[in-house]
């Protein structure tokens, strides 16, 4: 994270938008436009996110405007939080830098039919059960192998395989974003140091900032969306944050390698070498594109893996079938994809390229990209907060076609680099902490969990309430961790 701020202007639109002009640097082809709050300013200003956020504005083919959710922060080229639609038609680029490395990083969510008063008696040995049959931390392997051959077929159908192996349902697929698969998946273009990476990590949680929390529906906000999604207050959920393991970073490492010189073969001048691009309809742009599909499905089918062994540790943990135990998968949505759609832009409709980095999909309701179960309601989006505050779910809404190309926030935004918060952290004891507020964690390693303490984040309500104002998504409800598996 950058340590100096950003002292450029921000103009204010309204109460949750505020623009960066198109003036303020050369070579702006939109202006920059951020979602927040006075609140969260002070927040915002504090590295130089917004920076990044005009230098995107730059980018051939952008359209309307480089946008940035309420829980911006610096990022490698565009910032966490940023959302950025070329066309295609008219020079349109695609950037590895506005996906990231962890491709298809995502979120699922999980109900149950326990109630609170069923697990937090047990959240202490289920927290240890689920800690020692989840595979999780750096490098680390699990149970499911993929040979060659094998693995190819699960980048290019991503969990329609595992379903051909009875470890995915019919429903589940169905309340996968994109059915768990993007077509035109390309498996020859992934490196075979990639396929070496992913051949044991699908299934696996990974580290950093990825999890597997049970959580408790604290409130419910919108009694009807909550139905549709069978969330009841008190009711125990398990939310899943993962997503392409090693497999999905080789991929980002070489194309960003076989990009590097693209901008000089096009004529395209960047501010940041970090935004590395080339057209979408470019050798280049198909071959990334054709990697990063098949990155996103080896994305979908870990995070279908961790539910499916979760299922399984539940089963074994209460005496019942996970079917029994109304284990359904309400919803999995990706937060670092780029992906080919179609938008209106001042009046006319246009076939986009859309990056969503650390950004959410927020379709409205009546979208036809829809289940036919959420039409009616909208989108369910999962918004995860830090280990001692709070998660929620929320559904979209027309205002995020309107102004943000269908997208919302994917969390609450780091405020404290990882070093910085294992400064902050000396002397402490994170999990310690957590456990006086009826929080169990177990995780790899103390560092990693003072790396992920609360004082990291933005407090995801302040985040959520801008994104509910904002007309992007309407809160449903909040749900509280109480038991925490971390990498």
């Amino acid at each position: 994270m950058a340590k100096q701020g950003y002292a450029g202007p921000l103009e204010q639109i309204d109460s949750c938008l505020w623009r960066i002009p198109k003036d303020y640097k050369d070579g702006m082809r939109v202006e920059g436009r951020i979602f927040a709050d006075e609140r969260l300013l002070k927040q915002i200003r504090a590295d130089q996110a917004p920076e990044q956020v005009a230098n995107v504005a730059m980018l051939p083919g952008i359209q309307m405007a480089s946008l940035a959710m309420p829980d911006i922060h610096w990022g490698y080229g565009f910032c966490i939080g940023g959302v950025c639609a070329t066309d295609p038609s008219a020079g349109g680029v695609i950037s590895p830098g506005g996906v990231g490395y962890d491709i298809n990083c995502g979120v699922r969510l999980v109900r149950t039919t326990l109630a609170r008063d069923e697990v937090q008696p047990r959240i202490g040995p289920l927290a240890e059960a689920l800690y020692r049959r989840i595979p999780a931390g750096v490098g680390r392997g699990g149970p499911y192998h993929f040979a060659d051959k094998e693995l190819r077929r699960l980048l290019a159908e991503g969990v329609g395989l595992l379903k051909t192996k009875g470890l995915a349902s019919d429903a589940d697929i169905e309340h996968t974003e994109a059915g768990g698969s993007l077509a035109d998946a390309d498996p020859n273009a992934v490196s075979k140091r990639a396929l070496k990476r992913g051949s044991d990590q699908c299934g696996t949680l990974g580290s950093g900032n990825h999890f597997l929390e049970v959580q408790v529906v604290e409130e419910i906000f919108d009694d009807r969306a909550a139905q549709t999604m069978g969330l009841e207050a008190d009711q125990i959920c398990v939310m899943i944050h993962s997503g392409s393991r090693g497999l999905g970073y080789q991929v980002c490492d070489d194309s960003l390698r076989m990009m590097r010189d693209a901008p000089t073969k096009y004529g395209i001048n960047l501010p940041d070498r970090q935004l590395a691009c080339a057209p979408v309809e470019s050798p280049e742009g198909r071959q990334y594109l054709g990697a990063m599909r098949a990155a996103a499905n080896y994305a979908w089918a870990n995070r279908q893996l961790l539910m499916w062994q979760t299922r399984e540790l539940f089963a074994e943990f209460f005496g019942r079938s996970w079917q029994s135990l109304g284990m359904d998968l309400i919803y999995d949505v990706a937060h670092n994809i780029a992906k080919i759609e179609e938008h209106t832009v001042a009046g006319r409709r246009k076939t986009l390229c859309v990056h969503r980095k650390g950004a959410t999909r927020a379709f409205p309701p009546g979208h036809p990209d829809l289940p036919d179960r959420y039409r009616r309601i909208g989108q369910p989006v999962m918004i995860p907060g830090d280990m001692g505050r709070a998660s929620w779910v929320l559904v979209g809404q027309p205002g995020s076609m309107e102004r943000a190309f269908g997208s919302t926030c994917h969390g609450a935004g780091r405020v404290m680099s990882r070093k910085a918060a294992v400064r902050e952290a000396q002397g402490r004891r994170i999990d310690r902490e957590l456990a006086e507020k009826g929080i169990i964690v177990r995780g790899r390693s103390s560092k990693g969990l003072a790396e992920e303490q609360p004082a990291a984040y933005k407090d995801v309500n302040q985040v959520v309430d801008v994104v509910d104002r904002a007309g992007l998504a309407k809160k449903v409800a909040r749900l509280r961790p109480i038991g925490v598996v971390k990498g």
